[in-house]
């Protein structure tokens, strides 16, 4: 049976794609799908079609791209026009300004890749594989004027298995919360769904990713080093100074050897390095700058490190 609910979505990458196909799914009205201008991307500075849009067009939903929307009379008119029940917004990218916060009866509804407040900001998923955490989740909040300060709908726990990286995370909680969002509208819509107000002083941050946050620090432990590379793939990634130039890690693991944070150890093909506290990680898979990824044994073979050898901190 059809919602009786009229929606305007706001998204605009990969993650998003899953709730906006489960709200269609779902048969709620999507009368207008709001994304990022189309932009330059890859060597050739093609123009390239944000993954909501394109998915948007092969569900034959109208789709705007405001270049801004804070000060935007046309783009008001427009959702003033449409009048929807909720805005929902998922990675949209764009700060939601107080009239659109405002406008639907509803509010404007975020799903979260986080079990909020933990990790509020923009790369959640990133830093809680980065510190270590064995859980996390998804949350949908009504938007307020904070950052992922507003008041929580519903959550639900997804577990962090320790092959996962964020590549291999963010799909899971895209489905997960794709559903959760459906879940909270059909709660609001039938007046069983109750928000409940954020604990702040709990509150943990999850700032957007720098380049600098892919440096490796030696003296941090094997299982810290590991983390992060697990967590800040596909960028900035893991990467430290070899003989000048930079070096990826892109697989590793924990292995007990004692052996100066820094410093190399090439045992029967084996590419160690020591880390803080005693630790050892031994490389699986690097890149060096300008060429191809590569398994260790054969970044061994081609490029003859030596023991002893430091990798720059």
């Amino acid at each position: 049976m059809p919602s009786s609910l009229s929606l305007v979505f706001c998204g605009t990458p990969a993650f998003a794609v899953p709730t906006l196909e489960r709200l269609v799914e779902a048969r709620f009205g999507v009368p207008l799908v709001v994304t990022q201008p189309d932009r330059p991307k890859g060597r050739g500075l093609e123009v390239a079609l944000s993954p909501v849009k394109q998915r948007a067009r092969q569900l034959g939903l109208q789709v705007g791209q405001p270049d801004k929307i804070k000060n935007n009379d046309e783009f008001r008119a427009q959702l003033a026009g449409i009048a929807p029940d909720a805005i929902i917004v998922v990675g949209y990218g764009r700060i939601i300004p107080p009239w659109m916060i405002d406008l639907p009866r509803l509010g404007n509804l975020n799903l979260h890749a986080s079990l909020l407040p933990r990790y509020r900001g923009a790369a959640p998923i990133q830093w809680a594989i980065a510190r270590g955490e064995t859980a996390s989740g998804v949350t949908t909040l009504r938007i307020d004027s904070g950052l992922d300060t507003g008041d929580i709908l519903l959550q639900r726990e997804i577990p962090i298995v320790p092959q996962d990286t964020a590549v291999t995370l963010a799909p899971r909680m895209a489905a997960i919360g794709a559903d959760l969002m459906v879940d909270t509208l059909r709660g609001l819509e039938s007046g069983t769904l109750h928000q409940q107000p954020q604990d702040h002083a709990q509150a943990t941050l999850a700032p957007i990713l720098q380049k600098e946050d892919g440096k490796v620090d030696f003296q941090s432990t094997a299982q810290e080093i590991l983390n992060r590379l697990r967590g800040f793939q596909p960028w900035p990634g893991s990467y430290t100074s070899f003989r000048g130039k930079n070096l990826h890690f892109w697989a590793a693991q924990p292995i007990e050897r004692a052996v100066v944070a820094g410093e190399l150890l090439v045992e029967r093909g084996l590419l160690i390095v020591g880390c803080g506290g005693g630790s050892a990680l031994q490389l699986l898979e690097v890149q060096l700058e300008g060429k191809k990824r590569m398994p260790a044994a054969d970044f061994v073979h081609g490029y003859q490190p030596r023991t002893g050898e430091m990798l720059e901190n």
